[in-house]
């Protein structure tokens, strides 16, 4: 599909908007004039991990004054971008990666697409990379770039300085794009996705290519560009923080007054990213914040990341000294701001193309995903966090257990699920009450990962238990699988290390798991690869490829989940969690 789209000049209008505000120094004296002399006026508006959130979806909120309010929706989020740009002559709005995969239905199914043409058309002028971006390996990302003889491709550069070529060195994105906004005003954007992209993404679709270090990347581009005569940088890195309500030499604001200090891998990053970079935009934890990290000179520099999904953008004002053509760093302010949808879209233009992009795929989306195809007794849900057991991660585990246990199809008797693989709940609706589209499924595992059944040793199975604790050099996060029905064991979080997965408490249907026995154990392809860390599952054997993860899932669903006997949520328990 190729809808035709086109740009529109901002128009005014009064807009409702829920922000947090700060600077990471003083306004500089000559900040606020018109552009004409010595110091212009920069705007940058900035967005991360959209995953192609094209439609307003009911699920997509954000607290403000302490209630949960519906947010995003690329109509709103066009809405809300055209406002912030009113009367702004040098503006830019950029990103920091996964802006697709997994994505909704409407997006998914159409391969990202739709998404694309949403970004292009609400003035996306660069991105970098993020891991998602290579969900369906690099060609198919080549292809969402550059388009096809049915699709134009992104209207924006997509940036990787650090996704190189392992063989000769060389990157295979663009490094680094230069937006000249005219009269000599120049900023430089370097893209970078997190060094550990490689260990979060299916191997087979990233084959040769290397992920390097973020820090040396930019600093080496950064000088680059200032022997261009770029001094004004903008690092887009998809890679973030958490804000902590402790003080952690930082200075932050969040929306919801929590985030006074920041934790998290962006810190070490941007203390000792090179002082020529003078901001940071950063994503991938899907945290909302702005804040100071002192550069490595010891000067304050603004560090921001936008939440998710289109529910919060930032902006970015600064002063630009013409004279020497960088960013006056003490000029610096931020906000970020709630993509409310309590604004009135026919004062807008900027949202009708939006509505275009949602009118011509939406129909074919909703009759493709409207397939009934079972039944749920109550809500299945995803845990508040990737470090706990859950119902729907049971109950995905046990979906593909079900559809590998025949000696044809596996031959199972364990299965794993890891907990990032759930991308969504099963929830009943009024009026529908506990009828499970396709789309719902195909929204819970978006993926299109591969039921993969393999040889593993008892001492395999612990190892790949136990790679769920951080990993040494390696994931900083603990990722809880989730595990079928039947297999069981104990986590004692009051021992240290990789003894809080107690080795003689693995047991199989009541009998111990034998170290040098061989077990059937049923994964995705993204774990049987090592994704997450998981290398465990890369010393399994005999293996055999079943059938797309959602497929099992729908197949489960369809034949377990019937009108009178509808599906329950899997009680807890098959991990005991020792605190």
């Amino acid at each position: 599909m190729k809808p035709e789209h086109k740009r529109l000049a901002a128009a005014g209008a009064a807009v409702a908007l829920a922000a947090t505000t700060f600077a990471v120094g003083a306004w500089s004296a000559n900040a606020g004039q018109s552009g004409h002399g010595r110091e212009i006026d920069l705007q940058l508006l900035a967005i991360n991990d959209f995953h192609g959130h094209v439609e307003a979806s009911s699920g997509d909120t954000y607290p403000v004054d302490g209630v949960n309010v519906p947010a995003g929706g690329a109509e709103y989020l066009a809405a809300h971008l055209e406002q912030a740009r009113e009367g702004e002559r040098y503006s830019t709005t950029v990103a920091a990666g996964d802006l697709i995969g997994a994505s909704p239905f409407m997006s998914a199914i159409f391969d990202d697409e739709p998404a694309i043409e949403s970004l292009n058309a609400m003035g996306v002028e660069v991105s970098s990379v993020g891991n998602h971006e290579f969900d369906a390996g690099f060609p198919e990302l080549n292809r969402i770039i550059e388009g096809d003889e049915d699709f134009e491709g992104a209207d924006f550069p997509y940036l990787g300085a650090n996704v190189v070529d392992e063989a000769t060195g060389k990157t295979v994105l663009d490094p680094y794009w230069v937006k000249d906004f005219g009269r000599g005003v120049k900023v430089g954007f370097i893209g970078m996705t997190l060094e550990g992209t490689g260990d979060i993404v299916s191997k087979s679709g990233i084959e040769g290519l290397e992920f390097l270090d973020e820090v040396e990347t930019a600093n080496n581009y950064a000088k680059e560009l200032k022997r261009k005569g770029v001094n004004s940088i903008v690092v887009l890195l998809h890679e973030g923080g958490v804000p902590v309500a402790g003080d952690t030499g930082h200075e932050c604001e969040s929306l919801d007054g929590s985030g006074v200090g920041m934790s998290g891998p962006i810190v070490d990053i941007a203390e000792t990213m090179t002082p020529l970079v003078d901001i940071l935009v950063t994503g991938h934890t899907h945290q909302e914040y702005v804040c100071s990290v002192p550069d490595p000179a010891g000067n304050p520099r603004m560090v921001t990341s936008a939440s998710s999904y289109g529910r919060v953008f930032t902006q970015i004002d600064a002063t630009y000294d013409r004279r020497t053509k960088d960013i006056v760093r003490s000029s610096v302010n931020g906000s970020n701001t709630v993509v409310t949808r309590d604004v009135d879209l026919d004062a807008f233009e900027s949202d009708d193309a939006q509505s275009d992009i949602i009118a011509e795929y939406g129909p074919a989306a909703e009759e493709a995903g409207g397939r009934l195809v079972g039944y749920i007794a109550e809500d299945i849900k995803r845990g508040q966090t990737r470090a706990e057991e859950f119902p729907l991660g049971s109950l995905i585990a046990d979906a593909q257990l079900w559809n590998t246990a025949d000696a044809d199809t596996g031959g199972a008797e364990i299965a794993l699920m890891n907990p990032g693989g759930v991308r969504d709940d099963l929830l009943l609706e009024e009026g529908v009450t506990g009828e499970v589209s396709y789309r719902e499924v195909f929204d819970v595992q978006p993926f299109n990962n591969y039921v993969v059944t393999l040889d593993m040793t008892g001492a395999q199975l612990l190892k790949a238990l136990q790679q769920q604790l951080p990993i040494p050099g390696g994931r900083t996060t603990t990722l809880f699988l989730q595990v079928s029905e039947g297999f069981t064991y104990t986590w004692d979080k009051t021992r240290t290390g990789t003894d809080q997965i107690v080795a003689d408490s693995l047991m199989l249907n009541g009998q111990p798991i034998v170290a040098d026995q061989t077990y059937r154990v049923t994964t995705n392809s993204f774990l049987a690869e090592g994704g997450d860390s998981f290398t465990a599952f890369t010393e399994g054997t005999n293996t055999l490829f079943g059938e797309l993860d959602v497929d099992a899932f729908e197949d489960y669903i369809a034949e377990l989940g019937t009108a009178a006997a509808p599906l329950q949520a899997p009680e807890l328990g098959r991990v005991t969690v020792i605190s």
